[in-house]
């Protein structure tokens, strides 16, 4: 069987379960178990891949995914922000869409910044921050033992030297956080998913992701009040708060902002178009 045999074949058998972009995932199986590059299916597509059978971890990698297992556990491991963040179950799998809140935070960062991630899962947000930053500090707050597990993995496989400025904490939001901790920049990604629609959600979101993850409450805006409302006691006078949104809840993230001291309060738009990020300036007065 040549390369483009056996992507076709992975790619026809992943389409037939109904897994989307299956031959994206075909490409990153084959590169993963096979050793197979995407140049080498451009620049050699007759080469002789061999039987599948015979590629240690590929056919069971294949029957995985057909039965919707997300790719980023089979392989353990995605892309954020340049990054390789590990990705077991346990904590919500890093989206493109969440690069957008990691971008913007960047931008408006300055260095010896003292950085808060609430809901901080897999720590892609903060740990890519550090990463990329001069002289910044990392405080990561969730709820779950388990995402805080792999945060702390990733710390140490992603951050060297800088590892010594992040510090995780297990807790409910701001609960988490030792007394009388500020910060000039706050981040979240929170659960913001209407519970009556986690139900309707891919097998690999609704089945994988953590429930409590995605759980937004009734009308999907539980954390961003939460967070919001009490952000004052903990982020500095004209510091940052920036949140990642459903693309259909700007409007009502941006009036929480607005009825809670933040100014110059906007929308950012992801790469599709859609809302992604309402950030705000917490007024000094």
């Amino acid at each position: 069987m040549t390369v483009t045999e056996l992507k076709n074949s992975i790619t026809e058998r992943l389409a037939a379960a109904g897994v989307p972009e299956a031959e994206t995932d075909a490409r990153i199986l084959l590169s993963e178990y096979a050793g197979i590059t995407l140049s080498d299916l451009f620049a050699d597509p007759d080469k002789e891949a061999g039987d599948p059978a015979d590629i240690p971890g590929l056919s069971e990698a294949v029957e995985l995914r057909i039965k919707r297992i997300p790719l980023q556990h089979i392989i353990g491991k995605t892309g954020f922000m340049g990054f390789d963040f590990l990705t077991p179950p346990g904590a919500l799998i890093p989206r493109p869409d969440t690069e957008i809140l990691a971008e913007e935070a960047l931008r408006d960062h300055h260095d010896g910044s003292r950085i808060l991630d609430l809901c901080t899962g897999t720590g892609c947000i903060i740990i890519s921050l550090l990463a990329l930053t001069n002289d910044c500090y990392g405080t990561g707050t969730d709820i779950s033992e388990d995402a805080l597990e792999i945060a702390e993995k990733n710390a140490d496989r992603l951050l060297g030297d800088k590892k010594d400025r992040l510090k995780f904490f297990r807790g409910d939001l701001y609960d988490a956080l030792p007394e009388g901790e500020k910060f000039e920049v706050i981040v979240s990604n929170p659960p913001y998913i209407r519970t009556g629609e986690i139900g309707s959600l891919m097998p690999e979101v609704k089945d994988h992701d953590p429930f409590i993850a995605l759980d937004g409450g009734a009308d999907g805006l539980d954390f961003y009040r939460r967070i919001i409302e009490n952000a004052h006691r903990y982020l500095c006078g004209g510091g940052d708060l920036l949140l990642e949104i459903g693309n259909d809840q700007a409007e009502d993230v941006m009036k929480i902002m607005e009825q809670n001291r933040f100014i110059d309060v906007k929308t950012i738009k992801d790469y599709g178009g859609n809302d992604r990020v309402v950030r705000g300036i917490l007024s000094s007065l």
